[in-house]
């Protein structure tokens, strides 16, 4: 097996160590403590594994790929491969639905802005480039002073003490400020804010198999943990339409879209925050406290990229490589009949794209589970996945790590792991240890 993270413990979960095919099981209870042997059993015995009768049709299967050319190919296209949210779009729209019928159905935010603002792949582009880019994609550089400065104040709230839990007081509360700071809530709403935010991403935590289903009581559930979401935020659209700041909610009220050729509604503008959540938040969470375990776990480490801070964009890219955020999502479905590695996948097929087992792959990335500071093509790495519908919110994810980073490099002059971990990981799909405490030298 491959260099596994030191802390693993396999008694966590009632799922035993997998020893070959048969014991791999991705979606079973406990399988995040075992996630990266079931990868390399897979990239050696079944880097295309089917799962009969997975799929989202009665008779269809599902495909769970592994290596990192494949899924590199489907996420590049995605006429070929069709984006699941599209599909489903589609289908609504073919049975006269409008955007409105769509959210009183499913009384879900994100497909109610995905119908009216970015249906086809066209308009997906023109969404991303009109509306989220100049925020968190390709303007997300303007928020480094502001992350800055709220990971220093997050910092002092802990820095005279000598240890920390730090989930609770920096991982996650760093994307919650810069959340909240971009879109213009006020910070004594974040405790509500991230109550909707974990109601959000329940089917992902808490979902079953490869689809992420919920039972009837669990849904349920999830949509009254929402309830108050949607008119928080049009109480904020309301608050910006009146008194405009320089914030992404006011500009979403006032830019004029192009690609429809009028202003956004307040259902849109409610979607487009939704649908960052999960992005803004959870993994950007997961990605920082993964990297403080790193440089727990590799000797010097920290002492490196503290002297050279030219290295800490390294860093951070090689360890959202080894510890991916995201693992997995089932997010295309074949529209032709294709082969990957010699399996025929037929036309109809559901795809579960496991990004961070590709991110693993030896025949993509040599000495796969060694972190390499000098790596070549260091951002080839799928954690946010590629291609015309990579993650949104990646630039501004990846400027918060690195700015965390050089901010604690800047206070911190060593860290290590503290007393009381115990290593839980949550359930799901996204690589989340519930608690980090760790011991520090101030600087």
């Amino acid at each position: 097996m491959g260099k596994q993270p030191k802390h693993i413990n396999h008694e966590l979960g009632p799922m035993k160590c997998p020893v070959d095919l048969a014991s791999v099981d991705l979606f079973g209870a406990g399988a995040q403590e075992h996630w990266y042997e079931m990868y390399e059993i897979l990239h050696r015995d079944a880097p295309v594994l089917r799962i009969p009768g997975g799929g989202l049709k009665p008779g269809t299967d599902a495909y769970v790929l592994t290596k990192h050319a494949d899924i590199n190919t489907v996420v590049k296209d995605p006429e070929r491969f069709t984006v699941m949210g599209q599909r489903r779009v589609n289908d609504w729209a073919n049975d006269g639905l409008s955007g409105e019928d769509v959210f009183t159905t499913s009384r879900n935010l994100m497909t109610a802005s995905m119908v009216t603002l970015r249906p086809t792949q066209e308009l997906y582009i023109k969404h991303r480039k009109e509306l989220t880019d100049p925020w968190v994609g390709t303007g997300a550089s303007r928020h480094r002073e502001l992350i800055e400065r709220l990971a220093n104040e997050l910092i002092d709230e802990w820095i005279d003490n000598d240890s920390v839990e730090f989930i609770s007081q920096f991982a996650r509360p760093l994307p919650q400020r810069v959340f909240a700071s971009i879109l213009g809530f006020p910070f004594e709403d974040i405790p509500q804010l991230a109550q909707w935010g974990d109601a959000v991403v329940t089917p992902f935590v808490h979902g079953t198999g490869l689809k992420h289903e919920l039972s009837p009581e669990q849904a349920s559930e999830m949509f009254r943990r929402l309830e108050g979401f949607q008119d928080y935020i049009y109480e904020q659209v309301r608050a910006k339409r009146s008194n405009p700041q320089d914030d992404m909610v006011s500009f979403l009220c006032d830019v004029h879209y192009q690609a429809l050729d009028r202003k956004l509604t307040d259902l849109e503008i409610a979607g487009i925050v939704h649908a960052m959540i999960i992005g803004a938040l959870e993994t950007t969470q997961y990605a920082i406290e993964e990297q403080a375990q790193m440089l727990c776990e590799n000797d010097g480490l920290f002492d490196t990229v503290r002297n050279d801070r030219t290295k800490l964009r390294a860093f951070t890219e090689e360890s959202m490589r080894l510890r991916s955020p995201t693992h997995g999502l089932s997010t295309r479905m074949t529209s032709r009949d294709e082969v990957f590695q010699g399996v025929n996948v037929p036309a109809g097929s559901l795809l579960h794209l496991r990004f961070a087992a590709a991110n693993v792959d030896g025949e993509e990335f040599d000495c796969p589970f060694d972190l390499d500071l000098e790596r070549h093509g260091v951002t080839r790495h799928l954690a946010f996945s590629a291609g015309p519908r990579v993650c949104p919110g990646a630039n501004l994810s990846r400027i918060e790590q690195q700015v965390a980073w050089d901010v604690l490099c800047n206070r911190l002059s060593s860290i290590e792991y503290g007393e009381g971990n115990d290593w839980q990981h949550q359930p799901g799909i996204m690589l989340g240890t519930l608690k980090l405490n760790l011991k520090f030298t101030k600087a």
